[in-house]
């Protein structure tokens, strides 16, 4: 039996469930959720490994009209991300519906060399008539169009057989056990961010960056020692992040270690700080030291 192996994009509008989509591919979490639009900044690989084959999904950032140089670095990795690939996973949001940038995406996908595929997503949140509708708008674009639910896990099965036919033989890119190429350091970082993006609600919506200083490992104790720093822009924002009495930062530190302690199978110990980084989403130095390189 020979076996296949190959790259797939997962793009489309910020907020449409494709970090969801990919922790349910791969079946364990690696990329954030938040019902805030635009937090996947960067190009996080997840890895699905079957006994014939071996499928790298690449989630992107959402495409949208950049407002800064950090907007600017995940629109041109969600692009070159798409231009790279075997094939392109676009997915839509049935309950929002298919908007007209959707379309426009759609239209440059549909007219480009590389295969595209569609997902309806969320069509646990909608009837059937309403998914008929958006599913109607997706196929004149000529594409197979799956409907499913990431969250429910529900027509995914049928939708990763189908993805196989755009794989090529070809080598087992990553071990079998391994389900993302993204260090520790930034899958714990991206963690707290996602804790901090849940808790804090609307008034920081997306001025806050994590890095991850420190990360050791104590195997005789099942132990891994974490520090941590939350950057933002401002000094009431540092405020907002901390909390009164630090009971917002405990609970940010504390919702990110449970996650942890689940992708490194034993206790954690997190130390969390604060800095203020005045407009850091367009300096590049900054954006370099939270991991959002164009060059790389």
């Amino acid at each position: 039996m020979e076996f296949k192996s190959g790259f797939i994009a997962l793009t489309g509008s910020p907020n449409v469930g494709k970090s969801t989509l990919l922790n349910a591919l791969v079946g364990t979490k690696i990329a954030i959720v938040s019902k805030k639009p635009q937090t996947t900044r960067n190009r996080i690989t997840g890895v699905l490994t079957r006994e014939d084959c071996q499928m790298i999904f690449m989630d992107t950032p959402g495409l949208q009209t950049p407002k800064n140089k950090l907007g600017e670095f995940m629109l041109k990795t969600a692009e070159q991300t798409a231009r790279d690939v075997d094939a392109v996973l676009f997915v839509a949001d049935a309950k929002v519906g298919v908007r007209e940038k959707d379309e426009e995406i759609l239209t440059r996908l549909a007219n480009s060399e590389t295969p595209l595929v569609i997902a309806l997503n969320k069509i646990d949140a909608v009837d059937g008539e309403r998914a008929a509708e958006q599913e109607t708008i997706l196929r004149k674009y000529g594409k197979p169009v799956f409907r499913i639910s990431a969250a429910e896990k529900l027509g995914l099965a049928e939708l990763a057989e189908y993805l196989k036919r755009y794989l090529v033989e070809g080598p087992m890119y990553y071990p079998a056990d391994m389900v993302t190429d993204q260090p520790e350091q930034v899958i714990a970082a991206e963690f707290i961010r996602e804790k901090a993006l849940k808790s804090i609600g609307k008034e920081i919506p997306h001025g806050i960056g994590v890095v991850v200083e420190k990360l050791e490992r104590e195997e005789d104790r099942d132990l891994t020692n974490i520090d941590a720093v939350i950057y933002c822009e401002k000094d009431s924002h540092k405020g907002i992040i901390i909390g009164a009495g630090g009971r917002m930062l405990k609970k940010i530190a504390s919702a990110a270690r449970e996650d942890m302690q689940m992708l490194f199978g034993g206790k954690v110990f997190l130390q969390v700080w604060v800095k203020v980084k005045p407009d850091w989403r367009n300096k590049a130095g900054v954006l370099r030291t939270l991991g959002y390189d164009e060059r790389q």
